[in-house]
């Protein structure tokens, strides 16, 4: 989940963050049920030296703006989804979304992770859509699903700090921050928070 977008939809807190992810919503969309001859075959060995190649660049970046191309190249990296049925969904859900239409935003992405478990993207939507609807407990969880498929997602851990800095677990927020920035040094948004965190979290230095 972007950061930015959780800035933008700020809400009231959540409940406790979920030490283990959850499986997939039970109600898949219908469409999902037609998966199967339209899935791609996948190039996953090569996708995923060309990320470890995108993330060790991003951390080594000299400048923002090296750093903000690199990332854009990793987020078109991870998009891909190898099935045409679920960039059908994908493509609907995100029309429901920009519609308000949230439950079948949310419908349609249960179908998306019906057909594509490791779905990243669809992961990470389907959070923007529970704190859309200020249904924060199930953001975080799917937050964190993302993390544990891709650990060095940063948007999903930009996105777990905010969340959780809202709902009062600063110390969480602050760790979450940190392997945001980890990953990617020069992401703006999440500098002024860890320096207000660290003081409130650790005091201030001597």
């Amino acid at each position: 989940m972007p950061s930015a977008a959780l800035a933008q939809n700020a809400g009231p807190p959540l409940a406790q963050p979920p030490a283990a992810a959850d499986d997939a919503r039970p109600d898949a969309a219908p469409e999902a049920k037609a998966a199967g001859a339209a899935d791609k075959p996948s190039s996953e060995p090569d996708r995923a030296k060309r990320l470890d190649a995108l993330f060790a660049a991003l951390k080594a970046a000299p400048d923002k703006e090296s750093a903000k191309g690199i990332a854009e190249r990793i987020d078109i990296a991870l998009t891909p989804s190898g099935s045409d049925t679920a960039d059908l969904l994908m493509s609907r859900a995100a029309l429901a979304t920009e519609a308000k239409d949230f439950d079948l935003a949310v419908q349609l992405l249960d179908g998306v992770l019906k057909v594509s478990p490791d779905h990243l993207e669809a992961w990470n939507k389907r959070a923007t859509v529970f704190y859309l609807k200020q249904d924060f407990a199930d953001a975080l969880v799917d937050l964190r699903q993302v993390v544990a498929r891709e650990p060095r997602h940063y948007g999903a851990w930009a996105g777990i700090a905010i969340i959780c800095k809202e709902i009062g677990d600063e110390k969480r927020a602050l760790e979450a921050v940190r392997q945001a920035r980890a990953i990617y040094p020069y992401l703006d948004e999440m500098d002024d928070m860890e320096k207000t965190l660290s003081i409130s979290v650790e005091g201030r230095p001597i």
